[in-house]
């Protein structure tokens, strides 16, 4: 009989609309964070600094509000809040273009639009996350990340080249209207989603306080949990880091125009594509915690060839050089991603999805908030290259951390089992 986990996701009902509206969000995302980081470099000739600072707004809400919306999330029906948030990000984003049309875009201005709609990204993600595992037979769950990976990874090549484009024809501000539009097919494409959803009796409810130290004790608790939340969150500072020195090496260090940097950039989707679809079978060989041990080695491989990029080159010849380190950082990405997703949400009971997964969420997204902003300071003062040592080395200390853990032994098909 074959695993039900290497099954044809797109069989199961509702998962192909769920598939759709995340593979055109996710595109209409990576146009974004290309397109604001020019926006911020280009045209309201920003900093470093002011990208760190614009990454940091991005994941703020996580910090603050995180633990309180994942304990929310799991009271209520996930599928009208992620509707609901998509509808939100289309229409806060489009005031972007407006501002900038009328000549009221600043950078302080633009981070507080980022920050509403990290608040709204936050509220979509714990509800998406929180979702799945109501689409997705738990069997199914790492083949289902697998799937979504890759059109991610599509979307991630795809992208910053788009991105590239558009901001050199038409401006940064307006790229923002391709990914205001993905949100709307994105609700729609929720909207078709026919799943069964019941709010949590408020007879169960024990108050939000002790419903949010339940998420907690869960995930720093739990022996392989524990050890994969705060290697996460050790990643997530230091990949903060040398993604904000990155943008402004290629931009400022290397003066690569916006289009030269999303092909740059598109070598992570090339190569992501390539780990997303062989992540369920090297998940299932070597086990969740050594694929995802290996995925970090692989990008610490990635970025150091990014650091060792030479600047005497011609900037093409530069474009190829960065696009082979993003390569084998994407290869990582695509290798890991599906292999933490599924085992985390296949061991976590439904009761506690919404605040399992804000709860890492938050916490990796707090490294965000202080790692960016940080990378940026790194750039100023140390020059761009040794600032990206220093994100090298961070990668290296956290995926020490994980080998020498509980983790390590992590494996899928005993958890499933166990489930």
């Amino acid at each position: 009989m074959a695993n039900p986990g290497r099954r044809d996701v797109f069989r199961i009902r509702g998962f192909p609309a769920y598939w759709a509206s995340y593979t055109v969000s996710g595109f209409g995302s990576y146009v974004t964070v290309l397109a604001l980081q020019v926006l911020v470099l280009a045209q309201l000739h920003g900093t470093a600094v002011d990208v760190g600072l614009l990454n940091a707004a991005r994941w703020l809400p996580y910090l603050l509000f995180g633990l309180v919306v994942g304990a929310l999330v799991d009271r209520r029906r996930r599928r009208p809040l992620l509707i609901g948030s998509d509808l939100g990000r289309a229409a806060v984003l489009l005031t972007i273009p407006a501002l900038f049309i009328a000549d009221e875009l600043n950078i302080p201005v633009l981070l507080v639009i980022v920050a509403v709609v990290g608040l709204l990204s936050l509220i979509g993600d714990a509800a998406a996350q929180s979702l799945v595992p109501r689409i997705v037979p738990r069997s199914a769950l790492v083949a289902a990340h697998a799937r979504t990976d890759q059109s991610d990874a599509v979307a991630q090549t795809s992208g910053p080249v788009v991105a590239g484009a558009i901001v050199s024809i038409v401006g940064a501000a307006f790229a923002l209207v391709v990914d205001a539009a993905s949100y709307l097919f994105s609700a729609i494409a929720i909207w078709r989603v026919n799943v069964d959803e019941a709010r949590a009796p408020v007879a169960q409810r024990v108050g939000l306080r002790r419903e949010i130290a339940d998420g907690l004790r869960w995930v720093y608790r739990h022996r392989m949990l524990a050890p994969m939340a705060i290697g996460s969150h050790a990643w997530f500072f230091f990949n903060s880091i040398l993604g904000t020195v990155f943008t402004s090496f290629a931009l400022l260090g290397l003066h690569l125009s916006a289009f030269q940097l999303g092909v740059a950039l598109a070598g992570a989707g090339v190569a992501a594509l390539l780990g997303s679809s062989v992540s369920l079978r090297v998940g299932r060989r070597w086990g969740a915690g050594v694929a995802v041990i290996a995925s970090n080695l692989i990008m610490v491989v990635g970025w150091s060839v990014i650091a060792l990029a030479p600047g005497t080159l011609t900037p093409w010849a530069v474009v190829v050089v960065l696009a082979v380190g993003q390569g084998f950082y994407g290869l990582g990405l695509g290798l890991s991603n599906a292999n933490e997703m599924g085992y985390r949400q296949a061991v976590t009971p439904d009761a506690l999805q919404g605040r399992t997964n804000t709860t890492m969420r938050s916490a990796n997204r707090a490294m965000i908030v202080v790692g960016a902003p940080l990378g940026g300071l790194l750039a100023t003062w140390l020059g761009y290259r040794p600032a990206l040592w220093v994100g090298v080395a961070g990668f290296l200390v956290a995926t020490a951390f994980l080998a020498l853990s509980p983790f390590r032994t992590a494996r899928h098909e005993a958890d499933e089992a166990a489930a």
